[in-house]
């Protein structure tokens, strides 16, 4: 059920009203119901993936808290007769049985992932390589669906069970919410990767219905929409025409294209999270932000900690810490300082990448960010000796901004390994953007072969201007809240232009198919 279906909609609006009209202690079973039919319409075999992910999950939470707690309870109890150093093997060795339900969990759920979503890909490079060998022999292609969802859910889950193993919060005992947790529908495709702890507080409790957070939930949901359909929807067209033709679309093309890519994956992917947050936002539950203005960043670490902040989080607090400060990093540091940080950031970008997609083109792009990155924070120190010296260009707006055209356009140009199949189509668009020469696509109407007609080009850059006005009022704190504080007849022309530009200029009509959010795919 695609967020930009009309099905969607009705199911929305049967949601909200019976959310409202039944009594609170039974919202967050309607919320639990709601969520599993959303997920049995992508297909209902997909539905056994997330129950044995819920299940494995929650039986493995219930017993390391349980085993944790009866270890409490048995050292106060024995405290006296018991000496330090029993106390101690007592420990360790409840905390090993604590720790291999913690690896039964997280390997059965990997296993699933890995299995379901990387299981042809490992196959067809290993099959690769018997051909380069000379064996004839292959193996088959496995036969299995990819659950809707499963790379946001099963991180979501396996987060959990790390922070219950953690004791950073405590084991759900009632595993009808803890579904609902893991399955809850806004964010089952596309994120954010919320946390048990921040997401518990308003999942559960009854909410009445109040006006100001219904029409601030409609408001973000609105935004989202126009972001989607009428920026990422329409630029898609133009992207599709480019990528897909590699042999015809050189140079300035690939160019073009990296920049209309770009700008859909940012309206796409935050359209998404706008509608997320505010289909949650209108029942009075919050969802974290998962972005805070990511194309204003001056370098590619700032990007990444204002893009898609749930799952770099996610990355950093569940493989960076944990791999930088094991015994093994501890014995490699004596070799080198910086190692243990270029090893785990090594592993966090090479899982990174392969989570985005299996592909060796998304390998490829999570090595480049970690290669800049590593490359940028050993250069740190000779940025900073050269600001000091010369600090008079920190305040210049024409230097920031230069800085904010570099960091883009260098995100441009990873996302290029998002945009084509495979490696060597990559680099050759690339290659071409350096060596080809025809800019003058620019000037001679070529542009309108894309499939983009010069009324497309005009609702996309009023559109996109939007978009940069809106990302600055942000600055100032959230631009709904600002617009609350105009006068009633400026809201109201405001919030209706708004509904009217979606309505009539969305890339919708008569035998037009919408695009499910690009998000979907991981």
């Amino acid at each position: 059920m695609l967020f930009v279906s009309y099905a969607f909609l009705g199911f929305l609006i049967v949601l909200f009203l019976v959310y409202y009209l039944i009594p609170q202690r039974f919202q967050w079973q309607v919320l639990l119901l709601a969520s599993y039919l959303f997920y049995c319409v992508s297909g209902i075999k997909n539905l056994m993936y997330i129950l044995v992910t819920t299940i494995t999950v929650y039986i493995g939470a219930i017993y390391i808290e349980h085993n944790a707690l009866q270890q409490k309870k048995y050292l106060n109890e024995h405290q006296t007769e018991m000496t330090k150093e029993k106390r101690k093997a007592y420990r360790e060795r409840r905390g090993k049985t604590r720790f291999r339900w913690l690896i039964v969990g997280l390997v059965i759920n990997i296993g699933i992932f890995t299995v379901v979503k990387y299981g042809n890909f490992l196959i067809s490079n290993f099959n690769w390589i018997l051909k380069g060998t000379g064996n004839d022999r292959q193996i088959s292609f496995l036969t299995v669906i990819l659950p809707m969802g499963i790379s946001f859910y099963t991180f979501q889950a396996l987060g959990y069970l790390i922070d219950v193993y953690r004791t950073t919060i405590p084991a759900e005992k009632n595993i009808f919410k803890f579904a609902l947790f893991i399955s809850f529908f806004p964010q089952v495709i596309q994120g954010p990767i919320s946390r048990y702890g921040d997401l518990s507080k308003t999942l559960y409790g009854g909410h009445s219905f109040k006006a100001e957070n219904f029409c601030r939930g409609l408001q973000r949901m609105l935004w989202g929409y126009f972001k989607k359909m009428v920026i990422a929807d329409r630029i898609m067209t133009g992207v599709s025409t480019i990528i897909q033709n590699t042999g015809e679309y050189r140079g300035a093309y690939c160019f073009i294209g990296m920049l209309f890519y770009t700008i859909e994956l940012y309206a796409d992917f935050t359209g998404g999270i706008d509608i997320t947050i505010g289909i949650a936002e209108a029942m009075g539950i919050r969802v974290q932000e998962n972005f805070i203005r990511p194309y204003f960043s001056k370098s590619l670490k700032e990007y990444w900690r204002r893009w898609h902040i749930s799952l770099c989080s996610w990355f950093r607090d569940y493989i960076f810490y944990p791999v930088s400060s094991s015994k093994m990093m501890r014995k490699i540091y004596r070799l080198g300082r910086r190692l243990p940080v270029y090893i785990a950031s090594f592993i966090v970008w090479f899982v990174t990448g392969i989570w985005h997609g299996a592909s060796w083109n998304f390998v490829v792009w999570g090595i480049a960010n970690w290669i800049i990155l590593m490359v940028s924070e050993e250069l740190e120190p000779l940025y900073e000796r050269f600001h000091v010296r010369y600090p008079m260009f920190r305040r210049f707006k024409a230097y920031q901004l230069f800085e904010m055209g570099r960091t883009f356009m260098l995100v441009c140009c990873l996302n290029l390994f998002d945009c084509y199949e495979n490696v060597l189509d990559t680099f050759r668009a690339f290659g071409s953007i350096l060596t080809v020469h025809n800019w003058n696509i620019l000037l001679d109407g070529s542009l309108a072969e894309l499939g983009l007609s010069l009324y497309d080009y005009l609702i996309l850059a009023v559109g996109i201007l939007i978009m940069v006005m809106v990302s600055l009022l942000q600055r100032g704190g959230s631009v709904r809240t600002q617009i609350a504080r105009l006068p009633y007849p400026i809201r109201f022309v405001l919030w209706y232009s708004l509904f009217l530009i979606v309505l009539l200029m969305g890339a919708y009509g008569i035998g037009y198919d919408a695009n499910q959010f690009i998000y979907n795919q991981f």
